[in-house]
C-alpha cells in the first residue's frame, strides 16, 4: 500500500513508518521537525519504500502518487510542547486534521487519526470507555491539546457522513518506550532521565494520581490491528494497568540503581487525577490487548535513554 503518515519523524510515528516500511509498504513521512527528529527515520531514508517530506500539514500539501492511507499522527502531545505552542497544537489539530482529510478524500483513501486519551480530561468516570464524553476545561491551559483532538475527531466524522470517507480513529493512551525524546516533560522520560543522571525525581502533586502506561511495540499492533479491522467509531488503545504515579518513580529508582530522591510540586492546572482506559472493544473488535509488563518495558526504555544521556 502507499501510505502518508504525519508526524512521522516523531515518538509514535516513527516506529509506525519502520513497521509499515518492514511490511513491504511505501510510505511518504511527512513532518516539519517542531517535535520529531531525523535521527528517529535514519535508518530509512535511504530505503526505496520510504520518502521523506518536510512540511507543515496545518499547510496545504499535495502529494502526486496514489494512496491507500492518509494517517494524521502529528501532534505537540506532550504538555511541556503544546504548553510552549498553543497556537501551532491548535493548528495542527484543527487545520492538519483539515488538510489530511482534504487529501484522503481526493485520493480516495482511508483515513486514521490518532487521538488522545486527553479527550477525556479531568474525567468523572473511571476507567474510561469510549461512551465517556469527558470533563474539558474550554478555557485552561491544556485546552490547546485537548480541545484540538476533540474538534480533529468532529471533523473526521463530519467527513465520514457527508463525504462518506472510511475513516479510523483510535484515542492513544500513555505510551512509551525507545525514541522518545529525553526533554519531552512526560513522565516515563522525565523519572528515567533525571534517575541517569543522579538528579531528583520531580513529581507533580502528592504522587497518588494515576496513571496506565502502554509500551511503543503494544502500541502498533494496535494500530496496525485497526487498519485491518473495518470499525470506524473511536477506539481506546492504551494498557489497563493502573499504577499511581509515584510508584513508577520508585520502579524507574529501582531499576537504574539510582540514588536520586524523590522531591513534590503543586500539581498542574486541569492535570488528570486517574487515568485508565477500558479497552473492553479493542479486545472485542480487534483481538488486542498488551503484552509487555511495565517493568519489562522500562527496562528497555532505559537501555535506550543510558546511550542518550
Amino acid at each position: 500500500m502507499n501510505i502518508l503518515i504525519t508526524g512521522g519523524a516523531g515518538f509514535i510515528g516513527s516506529h509506525l513508518c519502520k513497521r509499515l516500511v518492514e511490511n513491504n509498504n511505501f510510505v511518504i513521512c511527512v513532518d516539519n521537525f517542531i517535535t520529531g527528529s531525523k535521527e528517529n527515520i535514519s535508518i530509512l531514508l535511504k530505503h526505496s519504500k520510504f520518502r521523506l517530506i518536510s512540511h507543515d500539514i496545518s499547510q496545504p500539501l499535495y502529494i502526486d502518487e496514489n494512496l491507500d492511507w492518509v494517517m494524521h499522527f502529528a501532534s505537540l502531545a506532550s504538555p511541556r510542547h503544546y504548553l510552549h505552542h498553543p497556537i501551532k497544537t491548535l493548528k495542527s489539530g484543527l487545520l492538519g486534521t483539515h488538510n489530511c482529510l482534504g487529501i484522503a478524500k481526493a485520493k480516495k483513501a482511508k483515513f486514521f487519526l490518532a487521538s488522545t486519551s486527553e479527550v477525556y480530561g479531568d474525567p468523572h468516570v473511571h476507567p474510561q470507555n469510549e461512551e465517556y464524553n469527558g470533563n474539558v476545561s474550554i478555557t485552561g491551559p491544556r485546552s490547546c491539546y485537548d480541545e484540538s483532538k476533540r474538534a480533529a475527531e468532529s471533523l473526521t466524522y463530519a467527513y465520514m457522513r457527508q463525504h462518506n470517507l472510511n475513516v479510523r480513529v483510535v484515542r492513544i493512551f500513555n505510551t512509551y518506550g525507545p525514541l522518545m525524546h529525553p526533554d519531552d516533560g512526560r513522565v516515563v522520560s522525565n523519572f528515567i532521565v533525571q534517575a541517569l543522571r543522579g538528579k531528583d525525581i520531580t513529581i507533580y502533586g502528592d504522587g497518588t494520581q494515576t496513571r496506565s502506561f502502554c509500551y511503543i511495540d503494544d502500541l502498533i499492533e494496535g494500530i496496525l490491528k485497526m487498519m485491518g479491522c473495518d470499525y470506524k467509531m473511536p477506539l481506546n488503545l492504551g494498557n489497563s494497568s493502573e499504577f499511581k504515579v509515584i510508584e513508577l518513580a520508585e520502579k524507574v529508582i529501582e531499576l537504574t540503581g539510582s540514588s536520586s530522591k524523590i522531591k513534590f510540586f503543586p500539581l498542574p492546572q486541569d492535570d488528570p487525577k486517574k487515568r485508565k482506559p477500558d479497552i473492553t472493544k479493542a479486545q472485542e473488535m480487534l483481538g488486542w490487548r498488551p503484552e509487555v509488563s511495565l517493568e519489562d518495558g522500562l527496562r528497555k526504555t532505559i537501555e535506550y535513554f543510558k546511550r542518550k544521556v
